[in-house]
């Protein structure tokens, strides 16, 4: 009671709120149990919407909207989640799991981040080499024994290209592309762009928005 004898209710503290990745896993796992449509979803199923979240986060990359892009990797999370909780449902795996194994991948895969043992030689601090490291651990946990073995088929043929003159290149066998043709000119500057750091999908891309007009 205060001095002037009016009463006043001490307020109730509010519960502590949880993180949002985890208060998102328990509405995904709500959506499925109470869900009709969610419920009835499958991996296979998914995967045009994932396609399409992926397609349309690029986009908001291209067009530099932050807002936008914030949006579309929410809905991207969504696609992650949303598979996560069916094999969680199944038991395959959990989004710990998912989280756990890429904690691990870095780890093993930048020991110039997160040391390596005494003895071994000095971390590379140059991008380039840093990248060869990379790429030697994944060779190394990987094992492949074909240029294009793990390169999904579907990749967009520009991205395809650089992967497979990327690997030639890893594998002591770099490509000569024949101009003889459409096809080995188009092959001829995708190597062109490898020599000079450019990612010639994103720079095609940047080409045709160029000739739009602005929105």
């Amino acid at each position: 009671m205060s001095d002037s004898g009016e009463s006043f209710e001490t307020p109730t503290p509010s519960a502590p709120q949880e993180p949002p990745l985890l208060e998102f896993l328990e509405v995904m796992r709500r959506l499925r149990a109470e869900c009709a449509w969610k419920a009835g979803q499958t991996h296979r199923s998914l995967a045009r919407y994932l396609l399409e979240e992926t397609h349309e986060t690029l986009e908001a990359i291209d067009t530099g909207d932050a807002a936008l892009l914030r949006e579309e990797l929410g809905d991207l999370l969504l696609q992650v989640y949303f598979h996560a909780v069916i094999a969680e449902e199944a038991g395959e795996f959990t989004i710990d799991d998912v989280a756990g194994d890429i904690i691990a991948k870095m780890h093993r895969r930048n020991p110039h981040v997160f040391g390596s043992e005494p003895g071994d030689t000095p971390a590379p601090t140059d991008p380039a080499r840093i990248n060869e490291v990379w790429e030697s651990i994944k060779a190394s946990e990987k094992q492949r024994t074909s240029v294009t073995e793990g390169l999904p088929p579907g990749l967009p043929a520009l991205l395809y290209a650089d992967k497979v003159l990327d690997r030639l290149e890893r594998a002591g066998r770099p490509a000569a592309p024949d101009p003889a043709d459409l096809g080995g000119r188009l092959l001829g500057l995708v190597a062109e762009a490898r020599t000079t750091g450019v990612d010639p999908e994103q720079a095609l891309r940047d080409a045709v928005r160029r000739l739009l007009p602005p929105d």
